[in-house]
């Protein structure tokens, strides 16, 4: 299985008289939102692998329809917002429009793939397993019946059509929300000529509609709502004809810009921009497959869009929505092996377990519950004096943030740095800044201009005669849900330099405080992008002086250019130098001369590869950092982040050959990126034993083993 992809990078202007830099080459640079769009396409491989179990394999599909969504709300509105006001092009050298033309090109060719999958494969697969979604044409009497009676009970009563006049203009249409255009014959009660329809679907009502197992005769029977809608439209407008009804769905541009030198309340302005952000400039208009094309150019000129936004769907617009189904069936043989997480022993008494010395957590292979634990020990703790923390994404109902209630409620200093505008989560990080606020905690909302990143806990508690103070430092995020699903580090240490640094920062989070010298840490906007790239050039010193040089790294997305040109001439020296990047990656590898000693891989298995790890040799005296940030330029520049080393060095030896070694070896899940830009993924070779990364953590970690 293979899959192209490109990428984009920052571009430096040289000084005026310069000679060029060859490492600058825009050759030598992939497009960062064309590398980013072809990740789907190796999450899309995991749907379409027979040895993963069929119901996720479904939900792999799912996720790589959202991730879609994402890219157009996000990655393309910030390639149409460079073309519309001409910003300087990116180390790639591809102009804004030649980039949403390769974007539109490249996602019809994963949209197609996607619809194969699920029209060929998943969901003729799920019908022999006992697990059907049912078309329209697929209906017998006694469900078509059924269905019927649920329209009009149920989903007749909260439609809303709109006929489309002169005194009904097009209605305002919702980001993402299914919606029926419906084309009409006849005269209405008015005697008003019918032509054409709106018909949207409330967000209230639910998207997959399970059948009774006593009408339908099978346990696991479903149906789209838009198959429904299509189906008994024609009851909404009794009297007239109804000659054609096509589902679509737009997708628009969801990144609030609230300029917050600008604004007197953050929190204000961002509850404003949340009211219109479903209604934002369209990027993407999916409709299906036979609708006529006069009707597709009325909704082009509404959605004032181009051809080249135009998507024709065979199959439901809003397929990403059969994940439910994975949720409402209850096959554990159609999924992954549950597994129980590692607990800490001693998470009874944390601070006892932490003073005895740093503890390391891998998760989701260890268990989140000692990080809510040490939080909510210290709101009960009398000897616990302040509890600081960054909080980024959480979830709705967060044992965390109860905890921090209940720390202020106990007469704690309590200080709660929350990032309002962490995507997507903008709503609900407003109402648990607002409950935080009620209960007495000090809420602050970082710092204006660069997000907060940063994943840190500092809990200051008296011991005798001294205050000591505790730390939670992690590459994800504080939410127990996505600690389960995504592969993260996080660091419990009480050693006085790191504690003294972490209080540094959230001092100047908090206040307004010079620029600090930190010990321990590396500091984003400050001392990280210069602390990667001094490291970089030190393993590029060792081996021009003939020594050893190493640079091992794991990461989300890679595209700050000044990052890859230290790499490309780290590698010129012979660093032998190995990235795992999950997603974007605008290094280009195996460019004889340039890039010849780095590899690039990715890789995509039962959980999200979020986690954070830079390794450097150093001639024998190796370090290791943990970070919340990758190497992408508004992590190392337009963001609050922090990299922590490993200083114990068995935890340190843990790290490198859980994170990296492990990974390093994996043949079953790894994709290698070429040169060309295709990535190609790894099978064992003849007579090499199957490595997937994953099942070996799961394996030593937590004793499941394999996918049965």
């Amino acid at each position: 299985m293979k899959a192209r992809t490109h990428g984009r990078s920052g571009l430096q202007a040289l000084e005026p008289g310069a000679a060029p830099d060859p490492l600058r080459d825009p050759a030598l640079y992939f497009n960062r939102e064309l590398s980013q769009l072809d990740f789907n396409f190796r999450v899309l491989a995991q749907a379409q692998d027979a040895s993963v179990p069929l119901l996720e394999r479904l939900r792999y599909l799912c996720i790589s329809c959202t991730n879609l969504d994402e890219f157009f709300e996000i990655r393309a509105a910030t390639v149409r917002h460079a073309q519309e006001f001409a910003l300087p092009v990116s180390a790639d050298g591809l102009p804004p429009t030649t980039v949403l033309k390769r974007i539109h090109e490249r996602a019809a060719e994963l949209v197609d793939a996607q619809y194969r999958c699920w029209n060929e494969v998943l969901r003729p697969a799920l019908t022999e397993a006992g697990v059907r979604i049912l078309p329209r044409d697929g209906w017998n009497a006694a469900q078509s019946a059924w269905l019927r009676d649920y329209f009009r009970d149920e989903i007749q009563p909260v439609l809303s059509p709109l006929g489309l006049d002169p005194a009904h203009p097009f209605p305002k249409i919702l980001n993402k929300s299914l919606n029926i255009i419906v084309v009409l014959e006849g005269l209405d009660a008015f005697g008003r000529a019918g032509h054409l329809a709106v018909v949207r679907a409330p967000r209230s009502l639910p998207r997959i509609i399970q059948l009774p197992e006593e009408v339908s005769g099978g346990e696991h029977d479903f149906v789209f709502l838009s198959a429904v809608l299509g189906a008994f439209v024609d009851e909404l407008f009794p009297g007239m004809r109804v000659r054609g009804a096509y589902q679509f769905r737009v997708t628009r541009n969801s990144e609030l810009i609230v300029d917050e030198d600008e604004v007197q309340n953050l929190a204000l302005a961002l509850r404003d921009e949340l009211v219109g952000r479903g209604y934002l400039r369209a990027m993407r208009l999916e409709i299906a497959q036979d609708c006529p094309d006069e009707i597709v150019r009325l909704l082009l000129e509404n959605f004032d869009l181009t051809d080249n936004a135009v998507y024709r769907i065979n199959g439901p617009v809003n397929l990403n929505r059969a994940t439910q189904v994975y949720d409402l069936v209850q096959r554990p043989e159609l999924k992954f092996p549950p597994f129980q997480p590692r607990l800490l022993r001693g998470s009874e008494a944390m601070f006892e377990r932490v003073a005895d010395g740093d503890v390391l957590l891998h998760h989701p292979y260890d268990s989140f519950v000692p990080v809510v634990e040490l939080v909510r020990q210290a709101a009960e703790d009398p000897h616990v004096l302040a509890i600081k923390q960054t909080l980024y994404r959480t979830g709705r109902d967060s044992q965390i943030v109860d905890a921090l209630v209940q720390a202020a409620r106990n007469g704690k200093d309590v200080t709660a740095v929350v990032e309002l505008r962490a995507r997507f989560d903008e709503e609900a990080n407003l109402a648990f800044a607002d409950r935080l606020q009620q209960a007495g905690v000090q809420v602050v909302y970082g710092v204006v201009g660069f997000k907060t990143h940063a994943k840190m806990l500092l809990i200051v508690r008296r011991e005798g005669q001294r205050l000591r103070r505790y730390v939670h430092l992690s590459t994800g995020n504080y939410h127990a849900g996505t600690a389960r699903g995504y592969t993260d580090f996080g660091l419990l240490t009480a050693y006085p330099g790191i504690g003294s640094d972490v209080h540094q920062v959230f001092q100047q989070l908090s206040g307004l405080a010079p620029a600090i010298e930190l010990q321990c840490l590396l500091q984003s906007p400050f001392t990280l992008h210069g602390g990667v790239l001094e490291r970089i050039e030190r393993e590029t010193r060792h081996a021009r002086a003939g020594r050893p040089g190493r640079i091992v790294a794991r990461m989300n997305a890679l595209n700050e250019p000044s990052v890859v040109r230290a790499l490309y001439a780290a590698s010129q020296a012979g660093v032998g130098i190995d990235l795992v990047v999950r997603g974007a990656c605008t290094l280009r590898p195996g460019v004889p001369g340039v890039s010849d000693n780095i590899r690039v891989r990715s890789v995509v298995g039962r959980f999200l590869e979020h986690s954070r790890v830079y390794w450097f040799a150093n001639d024998g005296a190796p370090e290791l950092y943990c970070a919340s940030a990758d190497w992408l330029e508004r992590n190392l520049l337009r963001r609050i982040e922090v990299a922590f080393p490993i200083l114990d060095p068995a935890l340190a030896a843990r790290v490198k050959a859980e994170a990296l070694d492990n990974y390093l070896a994996d043949n079953c899940d790894a994709w290698m990126l070429q040169e060309d830009g295709r990535y190609e993924r790894l099978v064992p070779a003849p007579g090499e034993l199957p490595h997937s990364a994953q099942r070996t953590l799961l394996s030593r970690l937590c004793g499941i083993h394999g996918h049965e």
